[in-house]
């Protein structure tokens, strides 16, 4: 006897992160009763994006394009370039309107456990695109995690004759002291800056 396909639907829906059974059900039920039309688009545009979307060539960010709209405009700083982990953070950093250089996505940190080497990620790629444009600063945006400061070392490491940068980790805009985390407060007074 096969599986009820509202109940496939259900655990299909939980792969999503933070979408655990019963948010799953609130969503296959208001798509299914409620917004049919909705469903339909969701399903479309979820089918075009699997078969269309692929990382850029520069930048390796997803995108619909051999060449991402960030890496394509040109009022761009072209001679700063933001290395982050995955394509969520380049959408956070793109979110403050803070930045306005280019990004290189490595698809993860080093981790040698898992089998995760730098041609995995490729820095040999980013270490060359940094030569060849001429990039004069390098901000390494990483996570603050044994395996993303490793990541961040080692890129730093492999460079010369260019300006590397670290984001600061720190207390959050109208964060009170007493909330916050040890490892939090020890990073922020390491990274902290002359005023």
């Amino acid at each position: 006897m096969s599986k009820d396909l509202l109940y496939e639907l259900i655990e299909a829906l939980t792969i999503l992160p933070g979408v655990g059974k019963k948010s799953a059900q609130r969503m296959a039920l208001f798509l299914l009763d409620k917004n049919k039309d909705g469903a339909l688009h969701l399903a479309k545009t979820l089918e075009e994006c699997l078969d269309a979307i692929k990382r850029c060539e520069v930048c390796r960010q997803l995108t619909s394009q051999s060449i991402c709209q960030i890496c394509s405009d040109e009022s761009r700083d072209s001679y700063s370039i933001c290395v982050v982990e995955n394509p969520s953070d380049v959408l956070a950093i793109e979110s403050t309107g803070g930045f306005r250089g280019r990004y290189f996505v490595l698809m993860g940190r080093l981790s040698p456990i898992d089998g995760i080497s730098p041609d995995d990620l490729g820095i040999p790629d980013l270490l060359r695109h940094i030569k060849t444009i001429n990039i004069e600063e390098v901000i390494l945006a990483t996570s603050s995690t044994v395996e993303g400061d490793a990541t961040a070392a080692f890129i730093k490491d492999h460079l010369e004759s260019v300006k590397v940068t670290r984001i600061s980790y720190g207390i959050p805009i109208g964060g009170e002291l007493e909330y916050v985390d040890a490892n939090t407060i020890a990073r922020a007074i390491q990274g902290r800056i002359v005023i």
